[in-house]
């Protein structure tokens, strides 16, 4: 039987009872549902790979210098304006928070992208979690299938430790799906939609499920006398597999197959990788996934939003993107009750230059710029912080990415305080930050 929406349940409901109004109960019902603290909840990372331009997106600055060429738009929350190419996400701005006073000192790719995935600076001997893996720590009670953490189009040349579980080992690591250094994990299909693979989900060709079924039995017999004289790599190495083990013989991997979607909502969330991740991402919540990750910028190599060069018209196809796959994850998740319960943030490894560069381009910038968090525990509707005239300067609402991160940690339910145990045996929190009240609903 078809799961029916939240629209479509609605709509049911309405006609069942002779037309009359379901609008008095249904809201506190649905408060309750959300409230509920037994209730799963669900975090999803949408990456921008290179370092998005904040002055084209949630900050501009019309008929300044500085400015560029894109109008701004009102959205449907007073005084709140993006930019003319996010016009789908103008109009649920209600549902954003725009954090505009992020400040941070890491201006390289590698350095930044691994302090804002941990909120660690890179030093010393340490491999810190990113804050995917610390949260699915936290959300993944372990009787899924499916793994508690998964990256949708990673890049991760830039650093790859800031993809990883790090200490915490690869149980809470992400399963990568569709990534860019894999090959052939990035194609489309005959319709031109991205396909979006796990690789060896499958059996090889020509193998049966009984001659599989016995050569994974001598296999774990082997593993078993392996295992019982060695530790480190070896169980580390057993427990990655074991994993891929269970999710090829699971029903859960269904998940993963787009082909079930009906192709007009694939459309309207963009036949690129974004696009089609955003619509995983909706279905692995579906099945209890705590933490995905969607990458956008990575198709392109991994320059992405590192535009040096030809800002405008490379920012204006990247909003586009941007737009029609988040805007629809969040009407969809919306549809299926699932928005109040999933919390989204938006972010890259730092901001660019307010000043365009000879090339129209704009150049990297850390000291003054902005990410988003939207849906489940954020009170949308607001900007919070604030930069100068230009651009170039946080004059108020300044936070550093320990305070996103104890955000987000506090708005899925974590708790800004949630720690995880260190090496050393000690607990090490997720973020040493504070939280910022005003976003969280």
């Amino acid at each position: 039987m078809a799961r029916l929406s939240r629209r479509q349940l609605l709509g049911s409901l309405a006609a069942g009872i002779g037309g009359a109004s379901v609008s008095g109960w249904f809201p506190a019902f649905a408060d309750q549902l959300a409230a509920n603290p037994n209730r799963k909840r669900h975090c999803v990372l949408l990456w921008m790979s290179g370092g998005p331009t904040q002055t084209d997106t949630w900050d501009m600055k019309p008929g300044h210098a500085n400015g560029g060429e894109f109008k701004e738009i009102q959205t449907a929350s007073p005084g709140l304006r993006f930019s003319e190419h996010l016009p789908k996400l103008a109009a649920m701005s209600d549902r954003l928070a725009v954090m505009r006073g992020l400040s941070t000192n890491e201006g390289d790719h590698g350095r930044g992208t691994y302090l804002m995935r941990t909120g660690h600076t890179p030093a010393g001997p340490i491999n810190y979690p990113s804050i995917g893996s610390s949260l699915a720590r936290h959300l993944f009670d372990g009787e899924l299938a499916l793994p508690g953490n998964v990256a949708v189009g990673a890049f991760r040349a830039f650093n790859s430790d800031a993809f990883g579980a790090g200490f915490l080992g690869p149980r809470f690591g992400p399963l990568f799906v569709g990534a860019s250094d894999i090959p052939g994990a990035m194609t489309n299909n005959a319709q031109g939609f991205a396909e979006l693979k796990v690789q060896s989900l499958e059996r090889s060709a020509g193998i049966s499920e009984g001659r599989m079924n016995k050569r994974l039995d001598i296999w774990q017999k082997l593993q078993a006398d392996f295992l019982a004289t060695r530790g480190g790599a070896a169980k580390t190495h057993n427990t990655v597999y074991q994993g891929a083990v269970q999710l090829m013989n699971s029903d859960d991997a269904k998940a993963f197959d787009l082909s079930s979607e009906p192709e007009k909502l694939r459309e309207e969330y963009g036949r690129s990788v974004f696009g089609q991740g955003c619509l995983l991402a909706r279905r692995l919540i579906e099945k209890g996934v705590p933490f995905i990750e969607v990458s956008l910028g990575t198709s392109s190599g991994g320059v992405g939003w590192d535009t040096h060069s030809d800002n405008f018209n490379a920012v204006r196809t990247l909003s586009e993107e941007l737009d029609a796959g988040w805007a629809t994850l969040m009407r969809d998740l919306e549809d299926r009750g699932l928005l109040e319960s999933t919390t989204i943030l938006w972010m890259g490894e730092f901001g660019r230059t307010p000043t365009i560069n000879s090339s129209a381009g704009r150049d990297h910038f850390p000291a003054a710029w902005s990410t988003v968090l939207a849906g489940g525990g954020i009170a949308g509707g607001q900007a919070f912080g604030k930069t100068n005239e230009g651009g170039t300067a946080v004059v108020d609402g300044q936070i550093g990415v320990e305070d996103l991160l104890a955000t987000l940690a506090e708005a899925v339910g974590v708790g800004a305080g949630a720690s995880v145990m260190a090496p050393s045996g000690r607990p090490m929190p997720i973020s040493d930050g504070s939280p910022v009240k005003e976003v969280l609903a």
